[in-house]
């Protein structure tokens, strides 16, 4: 499975901005897929995380009721729709995709592919 991220950028407090993850080699709706984040200096941590089922996302609660994740399984393509974004948000996004269990969903070790990683910054 080849994960490409995409949407990264410069965006000014209080914007938005969407992220896409096109997948070749395998079905997302297949896997369970996600999206985390590495900030300078941090550890990477999960924003969303999407079920095979589709159901009852994960959302960290940083960024509850801004961000969400959504996948177009005729384009096989993941996205995370950010809005009001605020400066600690920025930080690199990496989309993941994996055969993950549930209780395993917020564990970056538990993901077998990863996306290359796009930028945001968020300026104030």
């Amino acid at each position: 499975v080849q994960l490409q991220a995409s949407g990264g950028g410069l965006v000014q407090t209080g914007g938005s901005l969407r992220l896409s993850c096109a997948a070749s080699g395998r079905a997302l709706r297949s896997l369970t897929t996600a999206w985390f984040r590495q900030a300078p200096g941090k550890g990477r941590e999960v924003v969303v995380a999407l079920k095979v089922n589709n159901n009852n996302p994960y959302t960290a609660d940083s960024v509850k009721g801004r961000f969400t994740i959504s996948r177009d399984n005729a384009k096989n393509t993941l996205y995370l729709q950010m809005n009001n974004l605020k400066p600690e948000d920025t930080a690199v996004y990496y989309c993941a995709a994996g055969s993950v269990i549930t209780s395993s969903m917020t564990n970056p070790d538990a993901y077998n592919y990863w996306g290359q990683g796009t930028l945001v910054t968020v300026s104030s």
